[in-house]
């Protein structure tokens, strides 16, 4: 199994059946065959690491088994996972505040102070 964390991530969600599929190439295409480039042209993937959105057809189907080792395959419901998780991971988060200064001690309040000096006096 590889290291990879989409393979990790792909390993969490359930596969199920959609009528949406999300293909993201994975691979570049320097070194691949002109058959498998021209797959990736009609498919709309021209970059690596970018998404398109196909419906489920037999043809997508047949194009996505030729070049299967350069592309990932996503449901609507992986790619919805995937994408909160992102929106997740970049939200920002509140500032941290540091203060050098030392806090003020402690105000008594007048019931407190009261008893204290009554049992000052009290010996």
């Amino acid at each position: 199994m590889s290291g990879s964390a989409f393979n990790a991530f792909k390993s969490r969600v359930p596969v199920a059946w959609s009528p949406r599929l999300y293909i993201t190439l994975v691979r570049g295409l320097p070194g691949t065959r002109r058959l498998h480039r021209r797959t990736l042209e009609a498919m709309r993937l021209r970059r690596c690491h970018r998404t398109v959105e196909h419906r489920t057809t037999p043809s997508l189907l047949g194009m996505l088994t030729q070049v299967k080792r350069l592309v990932a395959v996503e449901t609507e419901e992986m790619y919805n996972a995937r994408k909160q998780a992102e929106a997740e991971r970049r939200a920002p988060r509140p500032p941290l505040v540091v203060s050098h200064h030392q806090p003020p001690p402690p105000a008594l309040k007048p019931a407190a102070a009261a008893a204290e000096g009554a049992a000052a006096t009290a010996p």
